[in-house]
């Protein structure tokens, strides 16, 4: 399934639950599990067994897991979009994908995590470019079923979950032009602070 599926699939949900079945807690109730059983599709007139059935059934089990994701991430504490990721990416070993996620972090001096066709993602390659930054490029959507853990756990661990996620020399240091602090603030802010060519020279990143 598609992440644009996936979106698409979570939404139709959480509106269904919002409005038909009044199932959405509030901010303080704790999270709760999808009460339905793949059986909820039996209204259509497929056969059991057959490749559309397959494909509902698939696509609700799917949908199940990112809300019951979406809840465990809410219930943590974290933002919309946190728990976004968190629903996107499904169940995956959090363990092993927060491990790959600091070996590709320590394996070169600037390392940038994208999306293709983020607006922020190209420009961000396109000004480190001209800053002439050696840069280790990591698609976060090729494929998106290894990319959408992986951003999950970005999230959690820099407290942003948009892309670009870009680290110099292991730091992190926010995304094109925004950052969750004034020490991670994004290049952006960094170049006109003054600070980027020194951070990308001490870490060796430079062309």
């Amino acid at each position: 399934m598609s992440t644009y599926q996936k979106i698409c699939a979570l939404i139709c949900l959480l509106v269904i639950c919002d409005f038909s079945q009044g199932f959405m807690p509030s901010a303080t109730s704790p999270p709760r599990s999808i009460p339905f059983e793949k059986s909820s599709s039996a209204c259509f007139s497929e056969p059991a067994g057959s490749g559309i059935q397959d494909s509902l059934d698939n696509l609700l089990d799917n949908v199940k897991t990112g809300y019951n994701k979406f809840q465990e991430s809410r219930a943590a504490g974290y933002d919309f979009k946190q728990n976004t990721a968190a629903a996107l990416a499904g169940e995956y070993d959090a363990e092993a994908v927060l491990a790959e996620v600091k070996e590709l972090i320590g394996s070169s001096p600037c390392v940038m995590f994208t999306w293709e066709k983020s607006p922020s993602c190209v420009k961000a390659v396109k000004y480190l470019d001209i800053a002439e930054a050696n840069v280790k490029n990591v698609r976060l959507d090729d494929p998106w079923d290894k990319g959408n853990p992986m951003r999950a756990e970005l999230g959690k661990m820099v407290g942003q979950s948009s892309v670009p996620c870009i680290f110099i020399d292991g730091e992190y240091v926010g995304g094109f032009d925004s950052g969750p602090t004034d020490e991670a603030p994004g290049i952006v802010d960094l170049a006109f602070k003054g600070t980027l060519s020194a951070k990308l020279k001490a870490a060796g990143a430079l062309k």
